[in-house]
């Protein structure tokens, strides 16, 4: 079972920026993952952020169990 683009949302929202620690998003966008994605990582969505603080752009993906997979 997968879980919704909301909680996807928040998932990626709980995660601290990889730069300066923070929970601060100015920009965040939860796309589905490619189909390549699916198959070799298992993962269901791509949440891209930009942190509001030091401005770090990072993706993140997310499994159907709401595990983070990669953050890049």
């Amino acid at each position: 079972m997968s879980i919704s683009r909301e909680r996807a949302e928040r998932i990626a929202r709980a995660h601290a920026c990889s730069g300066c620690l923070e929970y601060s998003y100015r920009k965040l966008a939860i796309k589905p993952a490619e189909a390549r994605l699916q198959d070799a990582l298992g993962i269901e969505w791509i949440a891209s952020l930009v942190c509001g603080v030091c401005g770090l752009e990072q993706e993140l993906g997310i499994d159907a169990e709401g595990d983070v997979v990669y953050v890049g």
